[in-house]
């Protein structure tokens, strides 16, 4: 055994777990499951069948990830948020083979106590607000926060805001990244030349 697993916490036969990563306190890592290597999953988070954590990922304390969700490597999941995978649930009703799939794309940020509705995507290094209600698609690179979250800037690389409009084509360079991001069709991309 590679990885660290507190003894508090129930890892189900069939789970596989990457080297250097961490399970903290009252966790329960269901069987199917696929978590990477270098990850930290804290107190109290469930992962679910069949879900899938890429590697470097940080799950904070008081996570549920249910099946049909896919996370990508360096994501970041702030303490109690919150994801789901049936649109429209009704106890009465057995709905498993109508789990909608959600993606977290690499290097995303997800608040403290956001909320993300099944069904969607999150673009790769987008920055989602705590607190948030996510119900449609994010757009890389992106900043939401409000409920329903609504875009209101764009951050870079790293996480933090940059000085450009939400839909006019520009081109900003990034001094502490080092990086240039190019916005055009109010989509923002990061070129590397």
């Amino acid at each position: 055994m590679k990885y660290f697993v507190h003894d508090t916490s129930i890892i189900d036969d069939g789970a596989v777990i990457g080297n250097e990563t961490k399970i903290w306190h009252w966790s329960h890592i269901s069987s199917s499951s696929i978590i990477g290597n270098n990850c930290s999953i804290g107190q109290n988070v469930y992962i679910g069948n069949k879900v899938r954590i890429g590697n470097n990922v940080k799950i904070q304390n008081n996570v549920s990830i249910y099946e049909g969700v896919e996370i990508e490597d360096d994501v970041f999941c702030g303490p109690s948020m919150v994801f789901t995978n049936v649109k429209n649930p009704r106890s009465a009703i057995n709905q498993k083979d109508k789990f909608l799939k959600t993606y977290v794309k690499k290097g995303v940020t997800l608040g403290a106590n956001c909320t993300i509705v099944c069904g969607i995507l999150i673009d790769e290094f987008s920055f989602i607000g705590a607190g948030s209600l996510v119900n449609k698609n994010i757009k890389k690179f992106g900043l939401y926060v409000g409920v329903p979250a609504t875009q209101i800037g764009w951050v870079d690389i790293s996480g933090q805001k940059l000085n450009l409009p939400l839909n006019t084509d520009k081109e900003v360079f990034n001094i502490k990244s080092n990086n240039k991001y190019v916005l055009k069709n109010s989509n923002l991309d990061i070129v590397n030349d």
